[in-house]
């Protein structure tokens, strides 16, 4: 399994929850609404869920052993540093 796009939409309003972000797998099958939450330990990922009808929150799609988990997440918060250095940069320039 290859990711062969990420595409990170920050989260402009305060709170834990720092972007959303839609990964590309093999350049045929697409994830949207995977989160990037700032947790007590750092940054980690929260696949997409939906709340069941006890409450409960229950992923959508999501890795099915923990390797597969740990390389989505160290390849989307990648991406995501890389998103907002390019977005303070420009920001940076912007105020130049």
């Amino acid at each position: 399994m290859n990711i062969t796009d990420v595409r990170v939409r920050k989260v402009t309003k305060e709170g834990k929850m720092k972007a959303v972000v839609s990964i590309t797998i093999d350049d045929e099958f697409v994830v949207h609404d995977i989160k990037v939450i700032e947790g007590e330990k750092g940054l980690f990922i929260a696949m997409p869920s939906r709340k069941a009808t006890d409450g409960e929150y229950r992923d959508i799609a999501h890795p099915i052993n923990s390797g597969t988990r740990e390389k989505i997440q160290t390849i989307i918060l990648k991406q995501y540093e890389q998103a907002m250095a390019e977005a303070e940069a420009e920001e940076a320039a912007a105020e130049a």
